[in-house]
């Protein structure tokens, strides 16, 4: 199930890799394996966006997102 890739990297890539190589100690595949793993969670994704906590919490007001009264002392 192995797949073997060659990149070109430029300066900056090279002593990027380098660096991570020496402070963790992973060798040159397991460093770019899990770069490509960090982007892929942060670019890809399920596809959907949401706002974190989004209907988890209740204060008990029904209109306080629609009544400019509950804001008019907000972040003072």
């Amino acid at each position: 199930m192995s797949t073997t890739i060659q990149a070109r990297l430029d300066k900056p890539s090279q002593r990027a890799l380098a660096q991570l190589v020496k402070q963790i100690g992973w060798s040159h595949s397991r460093a770019v394996r899990e770069g490509l793993l960090i982007l892929a969670a942060c670019r890809l994704g399920n596809g959907q966006r949401s706002v974190i906590g989004q209907g988890q919490f209740d204060s008990g007001i029904r209109d306080l997102g629609s009544n400019k009264k509950h804001l008019e002392s907000f972040g003072r």
